[in-house]
């Protein structure tokens, strides 16, 4: 048992964090991993919360959560519960809508080098692997779960995926822990239930170093998939422009095997999972087909891959743009708009006068067409200043529009006029969600 303490000691010194949030649904897995944490933080000292994710999917969900905040505050540990919707889409698993809940969960959790902890053991990894076997995955799909990455402001940790799951049930016996057993962990419906019931106990009577041998497997294709990226990377860094896009003639000299894992590297460099061989392929094929003047797109659950001006983009598909949505601002504070992103007013030598912004109302909208800007002493649509500025068309309806009265004064982070040089005068800054780095601001 001790072995296991200095395992978990040892992982963490080589994963150092301000933060340990231990994923805890009360069953065996996880309240292994609870208990060894609160032993190690009476040795080492290592800060240590549980979070414990509600999914509301079993009647007796409010018992379990209660469960795992009682067994929290018998060990000393601080204990959050989150309640989420795991309402599965149409075309949605209940597996696929409760892994995405739950791993929203753990993003808005996470702080900045904070780091979530997993209990997933090798017999996971070993069934993780046969999975996407069967779903026809590649290198990265068989490299099966990884032990450390990247989440929300922190990181994803499995400390556990060497160990057996044989061992963890040794430990809890031991230890005397009672746990929770979900009845939906035996449903035989689910694809991983039916694996880990049905075909891995025969597996393992023919095979009993299987477990072991199929998490080899995943570390080798893991560093296969290390050494192919590394490859990618600088070819990537070629036909990537600084707002992200690619440039999708150039790629498509390329062999096709290397169009596909360009795709895939540069999709995750986009902060997404890359879909299938037979989405990347769609997209190769679809922008390759569409006419110059035509934006083709590609959706997956994903997101959705664009071809526009010769290059292609990544959509984490945004909502639709509140057209009829505006709102007063008086630039004291930032203005909160509908999809998240800020507004602010910041000091500048020219732009809009303070004292005018304080005698005339001030509004935030979005486009509803037509609109007409002063630039240059002269009139033009807005719609052909957006065009020149290279705004991709779907991005259009989503830059916030500033008026003064009736009178459009500033688009975004793009351009504002220049009423006055007297000072003190200021302009709106726009601080989009996430990080978009396809708008310059330009002057008057």
């Amino acid at each position: 048992m001790n072995e296991l303490r200095h395992r978990l000691h040892r992982f963490l010194n080589a994963h150092p964090a301000r933060r340990y949030w231990i994923g805890y649904s009360g069953g065996l897995d996880s309240h292994v991993l609870l208990h060894l944490c609160a032993e190690l933080r009476a040795e080492t000292g290592p800060v240590f919360a549980a979070l414990h994710v509600n999914h509301r999917l079993h009647p007796d969900a409010p018992v379990w959560q209660d469960h795992c905040r009682a067994i929290c505050e018998s060990l000393q540990v601080p204990f959050r519960a989150v309640q989420v919707d795991a309402t599965p889409r149409p075309g949605q698993s209940p597996e696929e809508a409760a892994r995405k809940a739950r791993y929203r969960a753990f993003r808005e959790t996470l702080g900045a080098n904070e780091a979530l902890l997993l209990a997933q053991h090798q017999d996971d990894q070993a069934e993780t692997v046969l999975l996407q076997l069967l779903r026809g995955a590649g290198p990265a799909g068989l490299a099966g779960m990884p032990a450390c990455t990247d989440l929300g402001q922190g990181w994803l940790l499995r400390p556990l995926l060497d160990v057996p799951r044989q061992t963890l049930q040794a430990y809890a016996k031991a230890e005397g822990l009672h746990w929770i057993d979900d009845p939906s962990n035996t449903d035989t419906r689910y694809d991983r239930n039916f694996l880990r019931h049905r075909v891995m106990p025969l597996l393992r009577r023919r095979w009993p170093a299987a477990d072991r041998t199929l998490a080899r497997s995943a570390r080798h294709c893991a560093e296969t998939v290390a050494l192919l990226e590394a490859a990618t990377n600088p070819a990537l860094d070629a036909l990537m422009a600084a707002d992200g896009s690619l440039d999708f003639a150039a790629l498509t000299t390329r062999p096709e095997p290397q169009q596909r894992g360009l795709l895939r590297t540069w999709l995750k460099r986009q902060g997404t999972r890359p879909p299938s061989t037979v989405y990347l392929d769609r997209i190769l094929s679809e922008c390759r087909q569409a006419a110059s003047d035509r934006i083709p797109c590609i959706r997956w659950r994903g997101g959705e891959v664009r071809r526009w001006r010769g290059r292609l983009y990544f959509l984490a598909t945004p909502p639709p743009p509140a057209t009829d949505w505006q709102s007063p601002w008086d630039g004291r504070a930032a203005l909160l708009l509908p999809d998240g992103s800020r507004l602010e007013a910041v000091p500048a030598p020219r732009g809009i006068p303070l004292a005018l912004w304080q005698e005339r109302p001030i509004t935030v909208r979005y486009r509803r067409g037509g609109e007409i800007l002063r630039q240059h002493g002269h009139r033009r649509p807005l719609k052909k200043f957006l065009q020149e500025q290279r705004v991709p068309p779907w991005k259009r309806h989503h830059l916030p529009l500033v008026y003064l009265g009736e009178e459009l004064v500033a688009v975004a982070g793009l351009w504002c006029a220049e009423l006055t040089d007297r000072t003190p005068a200021v302009r709106p800054r726009w601080l989009p969600q996430s990080h978009d780095r396809s708008f310059e601001p330009v002057t008057d």
